[in-house]
């Protein structure tokens, strides 16, 4: 496999490269993860058996789509692929090692204005995204929409609980899906935000910081919501203050946001519940609930 690895980031690159060493590092549940290197330079490469879903391939359109915006810093992608004449075949990822930093107030102030430019960047007409990618594990279902009551809806909430129901993990009892879907469109009825680029899965350990700034990863892209974005960054410990002043000085948030952050979370944790169950679950029924007694 290394060997196969070694000839693509050659060719790609213009430069030989040969794999004399391969480390495994922890990170990601639907991969391994290596940090390859040979003399004079190193590469982060994650490596999955190959299937269908081709799951790396899109992570890389994912981080191409970032990167071209020139707003905010991710990882390169060097190059991807599958390797061919062995059993079984594995599909890779490669991507320029990165020297990450403890970052400072300032870096998380950075970050929320880099974000803000990833947000304002490209005129988008329409929401979602060309076809389903994944949100860690699981897909994320796509396809393009001219309202955004509707796609998220049907694409977010929607999708994700029609999953639950059909692993036998949410019943009628937990909660009428038309309905949860009805409430969706109607929270998001008159809101029919900028089509904006997200990064998609955006919390804390999907952030770093190295001496040019902040680097973003594992994105799961779409058109959409840029509050989106913002209300997933609040979850699972969230980011300091500073992240959020540095957004809203560069693209300021309309205060009605905090009506529709519940909403735009609950698809989070419905992902969740599909990864890790009863937790969550609960979690969810528990926003669907709040958000009934606010509407």
């Amino acid at each position: 496999m290394w060997h196969f690895i070694s000839e693509h980031i050659s060719d790609t690159t213009n430069t030989l490269f040969i794999c004399q060493r391969a480390d495994p590092v922890s990170g990601g549940d639907t991969h391994e993860s290596f940090i390859i290197r040979d003399s004079q330079k190193r590469y982060f490469v994650k490596t999955r058996l190959y299937d269908d879903t081709q799951q790396l391939s899109l992570e890389a359109e994912g981080l191409q789509a970032i990167i071209d915006t020139k707003t905010v810093m991710t990882p390169s992608v060097i190059c991807h692929g599958i390797t061919r004449n062995e059993s079984p075949n594995t599909e890779y990822l490669v991507l320029s090692h990165i020297r990450f930093k403890e970052p400072t107030t300032n870096d998380y102030f950075t970050l929320g204005e880099q974000l803000a430019a990833l947000h304002a960047s490209g005129e988008h007409t329409s929401y979602g995204w060309p076809h389903d990618n994944y949100i860690g594990a699981n897909v994320q279902t796509n396809g393009r929409l001219a309202s955004w009551a509707d796609f998220f809806a049907e694409k977010r909430i929607g999708s994700m609980l029609e999953r639950l129901s059909a692993q036998g993990q949410w019943h009628k009892s937990d909660g009428d899906i038309d309905h949860i879907i009805m409430l969706t469109r109607q929270i998001l009825s008159l809101h029919q935000p900028a089509p904006s680029l997200l990064h998609g899965d955006l919390w804390a350990g999907n952030a770093g910081f190295n001496s040019k700034g902040p680097i973003l990863f594992d994105p799961a892209v779409y058109i959409g919501d840029r509050e989106t974005d913002l209300a997933m960054a609040e979850l699972f410990g969230g980011f300091p203050n500073t992240f959020y002043e540095g957004y809203q000085s560069a693209y300021p948030i309309d205060k009605s946001y905090v009506q529709r952050k519940p909403i735009y979370q609950l698809y989070h944790i419905l992902n969740h519940g599909l990864l890790f169950g009863a937790h969550y679950i609960a979690q969810a029924k528990a926003i669907i609930d709040d958000i009934e007694v606010a509407v």
